[in-house]
């Protein structure tokens, strides 16, 4: 989620400074850019970590499901 409780932008505020980038104010694109650069980074990390969840399933998953096959092959 793009807003949390520390964060003193909200969704609205930040999808107003970016769709008038010209016109704002050095402040809100700096808090902006804070809280997307934020967001980025989480988000990243969550890929990452879903990403070796994922590897580590289809490994089991693959381990299985190779002994299942020898077995029904016999």
């Amino acid at each position: 989620m793009l807003v949390n409780k520390y964060n003193m932008f909200d969704l609205d505020k930040i999808i107003e400074v970016t769709n008038d980038v010209q016109n704002k104010s050095n402040k809100d694109l700096l808090l902006a850019m804070e809280t997307l650069t934020t967001e980025f980074e989480k988000t990243k990390e969550l890929i990452i970590d879903l990403t070796r969840h994922l590897d580590l399933v289809e490994g089991m998953y693959n381990t299985v499901n190779n002994e299942m096959g020898k077995r029904i092959r016999k």
